[in-house]
């Protein structure tokens, strides 16, 4: 690979000269930095940014932790950051935690090692253990929150979300409404199930945990809890179902599919999240939609605001509305037969799943 000096002696200048001619031209003559320029093209010379950025004790990047990359709503935040990032002359180091405290730990002591000038962090049950290892970087909690009262943070209306999408079914007729929840040790996950608690409660209907079982966030969670809720006795077994994001909703129209269920008339669902399958899928899915790129582009420009500030000012805190989108998945209970396997017996399971019982229980009250 060639070096710094290399292009110098191609250009017939000063290896000083041309690395001001490429970091700042401004202070070098036109007609030199366009001989610089031509030079290192000719060379293929590439700039070590690492390198010049530990001589200058700072960089132009910023990291950025999300807690699963496939996911599209992580995906979108991801994109709305990096294009925030890229307007303001910063680039974004994407680390993805899998949802694991240990994953989220290495990604933060590898960043620490790049010098970032801040950081947008979609925190596991770790995360605020974890950021005492880096007091001095500006930091925002982005969807998700640790609870520190100093934090900057971007965040949606989870509670309403939570309450509109159990109103909802229950305007609809159901009085039993289960819930796929993630994770509550998560900020989402509790407010989400908290509304909907408080929903059935305002309704005059009693909050079975039976009905509520948690899950890692994922569709194989998703799966695991609706074959456990749609298997119970006819009698218990819920009318809809309200799922806390978008992977599980996947895993539970898969369990529901399984049993020869079908969506609206044996069963309505509302899931948590937007996204293109879920408008195709049929019947379309009804949601509760976040902005989600909107989200990406806040937690940057809050970072951002972070780094130009020279005095300590008030953590700001930035929630965004979300929006019931009312599709074709849900609708009045219907009358559903005992014996949920022989629903459709033409109709074939089109999950690859196989019936597992649930690995998790219903989440703290």
């Amino acid at each position: 690979m060639a070096s710094i000096q290399d292009v110098a002696q191609l250009a017939q200048v000063s290896t000083a000269t041309a690395s001001r001619a490429l970091s700042r031209p401004d202070m070098v003559a036109q007609s030199t930095r366009e001989r610089v320029l031509s030079a290192a093209q000719q060379l293929g010379y590439q700039p070590n940014v690492l390198a010049r950025s530990l001589r200058q004790g700072e960089t132009r990047t910023i990291g950025v932790v999300v807690t699963d990359i496939l996911n599209p709503f992580h995906a979108t935040l991801a994109k709305g950051i990096q294009d925030a990032a890229d307007r303001h002359g910063y680039v974004a180091f994407l680390f993805n935690s899998d949802e694991e405290p240990a994953k989220e730990r290495r990604a933060l002591e590898t960043l620490r090692g790049h010098l970032p000038q801040g950081l947008i962090l979609v925190p596991t049950s770790g995360a605020r253990e974890h950021l005492k290892a880096m007091p001095d970087l500006p930091v925002v909690e982005l969807d998700r929150v640790t609870g520190n009262p100093d934090a900057t943070t971007v965040t949606t209306d989870n509670a309403g979300g939570g309450a509109a999408a159990t109103r909802h079914l229950i305007e609809l007729g159901h009085t039993r409404i289960g819930m796929i929840v993630g994770q509550q040790d998560i900020s989402t996950a509790t407010q989400r199930h908290d509304a909907y608690r408080a929903a059935l409660e305002a309704a005059g209907l009693t909050y079975d945990p039976a009905l509520v079982l948690s899950g890692n966030h994922r569709e194989d969670d998703g799966y695991r809890a609706a074959m456990h809720l749609l298997s119970l006795p006819a009698d218990r077994r819920p009318t809809a179902l309200f799922v806390g994001n978008n992977e599980m909703t996947v895993g539970a129209v898969l369990a529901a599919r399984a049993l020869n269920l079908h969506i609206p008339a044996d069963l309505s669902i509302v899931g948590f999240d937007d996204s293109r399958w879920a408008q195709t899928m049929t019947p379309p899915l009804t949601v509760v939609a976040q902005p989600a790129y909107d989200l990406g582009v806040q937690a940057c420009e809050q970072l951002i605001a972070l780094l130009g500030r020279t005095r300590t000012k008030s953590a700001a805190r930035v929630q965004l509305p979300t929006t019931l989108i009312i599709r074709h998945s849900t609708g009045p209970p219907g009358q559903p037969r005992a014996n949920a396997s022989s629903r459709d017996p033409a109709r074939p399971a089109t999950s690859s799943h196989p019936p597992v019982p649930p690995s998790a229980g219903p989440p703290r009250a």
